[in-house]
């Protein structure tokens, strides 16, 4: 969604409607063959062969870490036998396999990256721009072997990034452990919803010309890239400008700027070389299509011919420097000295190569250092020379080696740690010590008393505000986390600042109301209080009391300590993307979009951790506490359906299922509002939203609000609904495991 105009073209869920727009195509509809395992993960058992109560943090912090990283250094120049390295060196080899494990990171919904290790499954170790991958991840399997669990495949990718181009004298900010692995492919990533990869005819996805835009919360250019076609637009070399933009597009969807893109392009491009030695179709078929007796292999070629040169993957074929496997400038030196002439590949692809290079200027060949062979350029690096903005950045960088180092480990630290979440996450000696804004810093918080705190709370049931105008604040502060890339939460109180609390899902106005509030009864406790801690105290004091006006005795845990992020701490830009376009349990919808609101209900929920339990009692208990959205066309009171308002009772799902009401679609909705009407009399009783009949229409969801509504039932939906509150308002507080993480 454009948070400025409210155009619907950037929902992120914008699509063909229904879950199948939500989640695209699906590894089953690549590949019909692959083995199903779903039918074991059912009911909730959990494909993890560690256990719950393995601790990776703890066998991290036991690795010998020195020792890791000479064994990878080591296998650098070794094991040339098997899959024969590049010049000698797999260094290129691994930073590809790091960078395209963590460039599937995207800024409109966090998901992607390389946090969980997901490069070893489909359909990520099958897309085209992976090929021959597989090999790099197989190399690493003896070292994976000896260290085992004190260190994941996802740590151990960057980390071989980080050391590959360490060993060929690049410059390396830090690295961060502290990613565990998974042991499914993840099922709730949009990918896109095309039909075919990019090698075999996928359209590019913005198209200026017929009004086609980058679909939100896609980043890549086609299905099955990473980034962009590096032949240029739908494989177009002579469109600069096309070229130009739809870097520029992919990379800041990944939380890139210009100068970051230029030198992570020119940097990861000053090693190894591309691949397009014969036509693609002369090797096989992907890992996730193959045989059984290729043993997770794919893009097989004849044995015979491994080792003379004969591999293929983009189909571009060249090394970009003379030097292939040392760091240094010659990357911006040749693209500046000469004029390139567009040529093709032996596998046909669009290239470019310079025009009548000095020797000195040319490659070594990959397998036979005692030939030489031109460098090439894509159509992409083209772009760092003939768009202004980039080239611009590009000659900087051209005479100032220093400011090309700086801006690369840089950058290359940020493309693989982006989706780690706070700097507190990160574990090793490598960690650096500079905080850096777009981790999202957070100054640490004290604890008040125990006195304090039941004095302010005290005095926010005093202070005239509403229990529903209380409940919303604390949700609107704690539901922006996303466990996907463990952004926002209530930690750091960033819902102070303009650019959060003017979002429309927060009511501004009545916001503002409560915060100003809350921060004038927090400057009267002795020992003060954070607004951190506040605005989750204000929410949790105001439902203790919904609950005790229906009947019920219940506290609230409310874990102190938040801290208060400073305006020079906070990146209002990089905060867009986690605008809601829909939050069903506050009842808001911006505008109607092409996918149904109630899935976007359920990938609010996902980004949240919460279960269908949890989500189903939340959406019930913030409805009966009037918890819902104001600034929408829906109005202030939909979906609140219950006589008292206000009270934390069950009384929504009671009479949701009541078999008393019949429901009528509001003819001027657009199938978004509901009208339920007594059966009997025919007056109007309530009115609903999709996001609340979905409880009683779904025969899953039914199932759920039936215990919930059940006579007898009534206490427990009211602890459950605490404990539901509590895990959304401690999501991001992984402050509270400090000495876990560094012990």
């Amino acid at each position: 969604m454009d948070a400025k105009t409210g155009d619907i073209s950037g929902c992120p869920f914008h699509g063909d409607g229904g879950f199948r727009g939500l989640l695209g195509r699906t590894n089953r509809d690549w590949w019909p063959d692959s083995l199903d395992l779903h039918i074991l993960t059912q009911g909730g058992t959990s494909p993890d062969p560690m256990g719950e109560d393995f601790d990776y943090c703890e066998a991290f912090n036991a690795v010998d870490y020195a020792g890791l990283k000479a064994d990878i250094k080591a296998l650098m120049t070794d094991s040339q036998d098997w899959w024969p390295a590049d010049y000698g060196h797999y260094g290129p080899f691994f930073i590809r396999m790091a960078w395209h494990a963590a460039g599937t990171y995207r800024t409109g919904d966090g998901r992607g990256g390389a946090s969980s290790g997901q490069q070893r499954f489909a359909p990520l170790n099958s897309w085209p721009d992976n090929g021959n991958l597989d090999k790099a991840r197989r190399l690493l399997w003896p070292i994976k072997q000896k260290y085992g669990k004190h260190i994941s495949w996802a740590d151990l990718f960057v980390l071989t990034g980080n050391v590959a181009i360490e060993s060929m004298g690049g410059p390396v900010f830090g690295f961060g452990g502290g990613r565990k692995d998974v042991y499914e492919p993840e099922q709730d990533v949009y990918w896109g919803t095309e039909e075919e990869w990019v090698d075999t005819g996928a359209e590019t996805r913005i198209i200026p010309d017929e009004g086609k835009a980058l679909e939100n919360p896609l980043a890549a250019i086609q299905m099955g890239l990473i980034y962009v076609n590096p032949e240029g637009p739908g494989g177009n070399p002579h469109d600069p400008e096309g070229m130009a933009r739809d870097m520029k597009e992919t990379f800041a969807r990944m939380a890139m700027n210009d100068e970051e893109t230029v030198a992570l392009t020119a940097g990861g491009h000053a090693f190894g070389k591309c691949h397009g030695a014969k036509p693609s179709d002369t090797f096989g078929k992907a890992p996730e299509a193959e045989g059984m007796v290729a043993m997770g292999f794919g893009w097989m070629t004849d044995p015979e011919e491994i080792g003379k040169g004969h591999i293929t993957t983009s189909g571009i074929e060249g090394a970009w420097t003379p030097n292939p496997t040392e760091w240094g400038n010659d990357y911006f030196r040749l693209l500046f000295k000469y004029e390139y002439e567009l040529t093709q590949s032996p596998a046909g692809a669009n290239q470019w190569t310079p025009i009548n290079p000095e020797e000195a200027d040319m490659a070594p060949d990959a397998r036979d250092p005692s030939k030489k062979v031109p460098t090439i350029m894509t159509t992409a690096d083209m772009a760092l020379k003939r768009d202004p903005a980039y080239r611009k950045i590009s000659e900087r960088f051209r005479d100032d080696q220093a400011a090309l180092d700086d801006a690369f480990a840089r950058a290359w630290f940020k493309l693989t740690h982006r989706d780690m979440g706070p700097k507190i996450r990160y574990l090793g000696p490598d960690v650096p010590a500079e905080d850096l804004i777009w981790q999202d810093p957070i100054p640490a918080g004290s604890k008040p008393s125990d006195s304090a705190v039941s004095d302010f709370k005290q005095a926010v049931l005093d202070s005239g505000l509403t229990v529903a105008e209380l409940v919303k604040a604390a949700w609107a502060s704690a539901s922006t986390y996303r466990k996907s890339d463990h952004r926002g939460g209530a930690n750091g109180a960033h819902i102070r600042f303009d650019a959060l609390r003017n979002w429309k899902a927060n009511d501004p106005e009545e916001l503002t109301k409560v915060l100003n509030k809350l921060d004038e009864l927090r400057a009267k406790v002795s020992g003060g209080i954070s607004m951190a801690d506040a605005i989750v105290l204000g929410g949790a004091a105001a439902i203790e009391k919904a609950a005790k006006d229906g009947g019920f005795d219940v506290s609230v845990p409310v874990t102190t300590g938040r801290g208060d992020a400073t305006e020079d701490q906070f990146d209002a830009e990089s905060w867009e993307p986690l605008e809601p376009f829909a939050d069903g349990f506050r009842n808001y919808l911006k505008t109607k979009a092409s996918v149904k609101t109630e899935d976007m209900l359920i990938d609010r929920a996902n980004l949240l951790g919460l279960s269908i339990p949890e989500m189903t009692v939340l959406v019930g208990g913030m409805r009966a506490l009037g918890a819902v959205a104001t600034h929408t066309e829906h109005g202030n009171s939909i979906g609140v359906l219950t006589d008292k308002p206000g009270t934390l009772s069950n009384d929504f799902f009671v009479n949701l299922l009541h078999m008393g009401t019949v429901w009528e679609v509001v003819d001027e909705s657009g199938d978004e509002e509901f009208v339920g009407k007594c059966r009997l009399e025919g007056h109007e009783k309530w009115r609903a939203t999709r996001t609340d009949l979905v409880f009683g229409s779904n025969s899953q969801l039914r199932s759920v609000a039936e215990v919930y509504a059940e006579n007898g039932n009534e206490e427990k939906f009211a602890r459950d609904f605490v404990k539901a509150w509590t895990k959304v308002m401690d999501a991001d507080r992984f402050d509270l495991t400090y000495e876990q993480y560094h012990s």
